[in-house]
């Protein structure tokens, strides 16, 4: 078997709990709190007042700029407020809405042909379609960029530890996935896209093959090493082209394009269901009663899914909103689903290291394991000692912070947070 990948990264334990775990409905909460920024750039203006009824699909938030995207009500009822309240990322405006338990929904009509490229990206556009693996950059942007791109791939690898929803997307939605690629692969004026997978993922693999074999999808399927950070765009790209996107540079540099599993579903159930994105799969994980793969409505409390999975099952150490590689540790769960909320993790003590970082010990570990081949170290030192000029001399900007770093650091350095720090000093300071 000829497996493609990447140079350098790591191996992690791959912890997919939940891998046998079916996709379920969570019921709508009797109280949403839908957050105005779910996505990179501008965050949308509300376009709802107190009092005012909506359904679900309803929009309630217009994108304020090019780089923006509409936010969609996930229930029927009617607005409470407006309120400033907390995000992963720092805080937003958030459209408070009583579901009054009707579930009545608001749709938009279908779209015809599914081969008209400017219609569904449209549909891209008004459904507020965003990339739904973490980053969340508005797709009516990203499917039209400004190069001619000739690859387009679905990103199927979900290397990161513990999530598993889009696994259970292809596996149980295996045909609307490929047919909202397909759609994708055509807004970008390509007739056969690509879809990379980990090896470890086989019935995912059989799943997409069948599809292919039966449906007439035009798909190439390329295996990949189980690896981390695999499904990192610019890895990812390399794994299964053998193009390498220049630093600072974009993947329409070299002429592809990276699609999500999710943002591909979503857009069949957009164009062909005449959903807006508002629900999402969420892979709950961890030290939790009832860990499993969930369909969670946008501005879902944290606190209301765990209480639907029964509760914590011990002592929790650490609470992360995404995987434990990229995601954000969090104090509490006052915070709301979003597109973005791939998934809610919960670490006991034995899974958290609690130790405290030591001085490094110039052994190369982190340079030899970083992805993006830079000195980690070196960013880290010269962050912590105020010399951002310097740091972004070693790349700190083209960090894509998959923690590959901190992982093998025998000293237990934070570098993940020292580059994080930087680029917001590089950006504060204009330099």
């Amino acid at each position: 078997m000829n497996l493609k990948s990447f140079k350098k990264g790591i191996h992690t334990p791959h912890n997919k709990l939940t891998e046998s775990r079916f996709l379920a409905e969570v019921p709508a909460p009797g109280t949403v709190y839908i957050p105005l920024s779910q996505h990179i750039g501008k965050p949308a203006t509300a376009v709802v007042s107190i009092g005012d009824y909506v359904k679900a699909g309803s929009k309630i938030g217009a994108a304020d700029g090019f780089v923006s995207a509409d936010i969609f009500s996930s229930v029927s009822g009617a607005v409470k407020g407006i309120q400033k309240r907390k995000t992963v990322t720092g805080f937003c405006d958030h459209v408070v809405i009583e579901n009054d338990g009707k579930n009545l929904e608001q749709t938009l009509p279908p779209v015809r042909d599914l081969t008209d490229k400017d219609a569904l990206l449209k549909r891209i556009k008004e459904a507020g379609l965003v990339g739904m693996g973490g980053a969340g950059f508005p797709s009516h942007v990203k499917y039209a960029p400004k190069n001619k791109v000739d690859r387009f791939i679905i990103n199927g690898a979900e290397c990161e530890p513990y999530i598993t929803c889009d696994y259970r997307l292809l596996r149980e939605r295996t045909e609307e996935v490929l047919l909202g690629a397909q759609m994708l692969a055509t807004v970008l004026g390509i007739d056969e896209f690509d879809i990379g997978i980990e090896d470890n993922k086989p019935l995912a693999i059989d799943a997409v093959y069948s599809v292919i074999e039966n449906n007439g999808v035009k798909a190439r399927v390329t295996m990949l090493k189980s690896k981390y950070p695999q499904g990192a765009e610019k890895q990812l790209i390399y794994a299964v082209t053998g193009r390498k996107v220049p630093c600072g540079g974009l993947p329409s540099d070299v002429g592809a394009v990276v699609g999500n599993v999710h943002t591909a579903y979503a857009l069949y159930e957009a164009a062909l269901l005449g959903r807006p994105l508002y629900k999402r799969a969420v892979t709950v994980s961890g030290d939790i009663k009832n860990q499993g793969n969930y369909f969670v409505r946008t501005g879902t409390l944290y606190g209301d899914l765990v209480d639907f999975c029964g509760g914590l099952s011990g002592d929790c150490a650490k609470i992360i909103s995404g995987g434990p590689m990229m995601g954000i540790a969090i104090p509490d769960l006052d915070y709301s689903i979003s597109k973005t909320s791939g998934s809610l993790l919960f670490l006991s003590e034995e899974d958290v290291n609690t130790s405290q970082p030591k001085p490094c010990i110039n052994c190369g570990k982190c340079a030899r394991a970083c992805p993006m081949n830079l000195m980690p170290m070196y960013i880290d030192a010269y962050t912590l000692n105020g010399d951002y000029s310097t740091a972004k001399k070693y790349g700190a900007l083209n960090c894509i912070e998959c923690g590959c770093c901190a992982y093998t650091c025998p000293a237990k350095r934070t570098i993940v947070q020292s580059v994080k720090l930087c680029k917001r000093k590089i950006k504060e300071l204009g330099l």
